[in-house]
């Protein structure tokens, strides 16, 4: 099952609907595990919309551009130890 990426809107909305509809309808309205619920109210109850943003897609990529700069930088380190000796 691929993971669900939701946005900023998308969550307000949840949080918001929850007040109407109660969380356990909302969460079944939206496909939202009640513990993700939960961490998104309890992120919004103490950062607001900040705690909500979506930052992760971005330190991901950026995570493996450096991984793989790292690997390519040991190799290169590697045949060039290798030429020395």
């Amino acid at each position: 099952m691929k993971y669900k990426k939701w946005s900023l809107e998308e969550k307000l909305k949840i949080l918001s609907s929850s007040e109407e509809l109660g969380t356990v309808e909302t969460c079944r309205k939206y496909k939202v595990s009640t513990a993700t619920f939960y961490s998104w109210k309890k992120k919004f109850d103490s950062q607001g919309e900040a705690g909500l943003k979506v930052t992760y897609d971005t330190r991901s990529k950026e995570l493996k551009q450096a991984e793989e700069e790292n690997r390519i930088l040991r190799k290169l380190l590697s045949n060039k130890e290798i030429e020395l000796e």
